[in-house]
């Protein structure tokens, strides 16, 4: 007997990807997170993630928390903003 509902993959709404509709490849974003954001060129959407290049972490206040990274990976759920 199989109680709730079954199990369907994250499929990000066309809200959450239209947040990135207006960056082209390659532009300086801001993305916002629960805990930081990430400060980054912005490198494209792929199976739910957004990707960063040459991004670095920063605490809500402003502050960087990690060495720069190559590529980033964010969960498209886990994202508040998106800015420039």
């Amino acid at each position: 007997m199989l109680f709730g509902t079954p199990f369907t993959p994250f499929t990000p709404t066309p809200f959450t990807v239209g947040l990135f509709d207006q960056y082209p490849i390659g532009a300086r974003l801001i993305v916002g997170m629960d805990a930081g954001f990430w400060v980054g060129n912005f490198g494209g959407i792929q199976d739910g993630v957004a990707l960063l290049t040459n991004a670095l972490l920063h605490s809500n206040i402003g502050t960087p928390i990690d060495g720069l990274r190559p590529i980033v990976r964010i969960p498209l759920r886990n994202i508040t903003f998106v800015s420039t």
